[in-house]
């Protein structure tokens, strides 16, 4: 006879959630902050809150070339029905505001909210060109 019987795991310790991984309230909070705001500046269905989810990750993640994550992201994007064309123009929005450099967590953040800017306006004028340096050597001065 063949009775069953729960299994116990190998390690019956469990072990806390780290803070780095575990979302934080005010993570909550922008993020029903952002869903909130794009219901009301949009209409149809790249406004629902899943494609806003979705689409704005999406979006920061093919900037980055993290195509592989992105593209589950994007799996996930059709599947609740949301618009593909949202997402080409949002990206093309954020590629044509420039560079950013995302060393610290200051441009990190100036980074993100260029992509929401870019999913709630995909129409967004691009960013003035930087002026250029000016050359420390000029023709005709030493």
């Amino acid at each position: 006879m063949f009775v069953a019987t729960p299994l116990a795991a190998q390690n019956g310790e469990q072990k806390p959630v780290e803070a780095s991984k575990g979302e934080t309230a005010r993570d909550a909070a922008g993020r029903t902050d952002e869903i909130a705001e794009a219901a009301r500046l949009m209409t149809g269905p790249a406004a629902r809150g899943e494609c806003v989810w979705l689409g704005v990750r999406a979006v920061g993640l093919m900037w980055k070339d993290d195509l592989d994550t992105a593209f589950r992201h994007l799996e996930l994007y059709d599947r609740f029905g949301c618009p593909a064309e949202h997402i080409q123009i949002s990206f093309r929005c954020v590629v044509r505001q420039g560079d950013i450099d995302q060393k610290d967590q200051k441009s990190a953040d100036a980074f993100n909210k260029r992509v929401r800017d870019c999913w709630l306006n995909p129409a967004l004028a691009a960013a003035p060109a930087a002026p250029p340096s000016v050359a420390a050597d000029k023709p005709g001065t030493k």
